[in-house]
């Protein structure tokens, strides 16, 4: 399974910025659950938002409630992350991963998910 990410840019605090993420592969399930994380520069990776297979179950990161949503769209197999009110400390590298099988929930550690994208840089000037 590869995961390609796309959509990062310089953006101003306030702005909007949306971040896809393409997965392709023979061995990738449309019930994956599939995730956003984020590095900020020396800092550790951390979990943004996620959402099921379905798309019924989303899990956001409590720094982010309300100003992102998570979405997908399993015809293309691509997830978005539509990111609003942006703020400088939103500036990071965010990766998209999946998981390998349907899960029962979305899960907000990096353990719970087996592919990872190459990251796309988010940076918001105050």
């Amino acid at each position: 399974v590869q995961l390609q990410a796309s959509g990062g840019g310089l953006v101003q605090a306030g702005g909007s910025l949306r971040l896809s993420c393409a997965a392709s592969g023979r061995t990738f399930s449309s019930g994956a659950i599939m995730g956003w994380f984020r590095q900020a520069p020396g800092k550790e990776r951390e979990f943004v938002a996620g959402i099921s297979g379905s798309g019924g179950m989303l899990n956001y990161a409590d720094s982010v409630k309300g100003r992102f949503t998570v979405s997908r769209d399993n015809a293309k197999n691509t997830v978005y992350l539509q990111m609003n009110s942006l703020k400088p400390e939103d500036t990071a590298v965010y990766y998209c991963a999946a998981s390998r099988y349907p899960r029962m929930r979305v899960g907000v550690l990096e353990s719970d998910y087996d592919y990872w994208g190459q990251g796309t840089l988010v940076t918001v000037s105050s």
